[in-house]
């Protein structure tokens, strides 16, 4: 994590001041801060005075810059939702064989390497079920599952040619899929010294161990 202007943030790490820096860029501090904190803890457990230790400034601030925990939350969401769903949209370009899946993740891995834990704000199991926080969760949750959908069911359609495919075949492969990306998203984490690339460069590897 780099200084600005006097103050350093970052996992396990306390701030030590951010007087005199634009307001933007203290936002972005916060929010950093605060990703760091409920990515790790989830929403339930996740403490808005840690945050502001982390960022180095007041917890009034946050309550000044997002109004409440769940404003600050929904801020976090609204940065990490829509970049891993523009970066796995993107991915769905070129041909819909194996390769389409490390693509996938290739995409995936380089929009978390600055937030690693931006995937589990998204997927945070202590949301409030019945909350605006889930539903606003719900909607990028649909969407990167509906992205996954598609492309399995391109990979199968382009793997059977004229053949039909069983909807429940498709529905077990979409399903493992989704437990794939979970599963090395998560692998990533318990390996931090990893770069997106060298994720990159493993999944290939993998892969390349089941292509026919």
């Amino acid at each position: 994590m780099s200084k600005q202007q006097g103050a350093v943030t970052g996992p396990g790490t306390r701030g030590v001041g951010t007087k005199g820096m634009p307001r933007k860029d203290r936002e972005r501090l916060i929010l950093d801060a605060a990703a760091d904190e409920f990515g790790a803890k989830g929403w339930a457990r996740g403490s808005t005075a840690e945050v502001a230790a982390r960022a180095g400034i007041t917890k009034p601030m946050i309550y000044e810059y997002f109004r409440s925990k769940d404003g600050l939350y929904l801020a976090c969401l609204d940065r990490a939702g829509p970049r891993l769903v523009a970066a796995v949209e993107a991915a769905q370009e070129g041909p819909a064989d194996l390769t389409r899946a490390t693509r996938t993740l290739a995409a995936v891995f380089r929009a978390l390497e600055a937030r690693p834990l931006d995937w589990d704000l998204v997927y945070d199991p202590t949301l409030p079920p019945d909350g605006p926080l889930h539903t606003a969760a719900v909607v990028y949750r649909r969407e990167l599952n509906r992205l996954g959908a598609v492309g399995v069911g391109a990979f199968l359609d382009a793997a059977r040619g004229s053949r039909p495919v069983d909807p429940l075949d498709a529905d077990l492969v979409t399903h493992l899929w989704f437990g794939t990306v979970s599963a090395a998203v998560a692998w990533w984490r318990h390996h931090p010294g990893q770069s997106a690339q060298d994720m990159v460069d493993r999944c290939e590897r993998v892969f390349s161990l089941l292509r026919p």
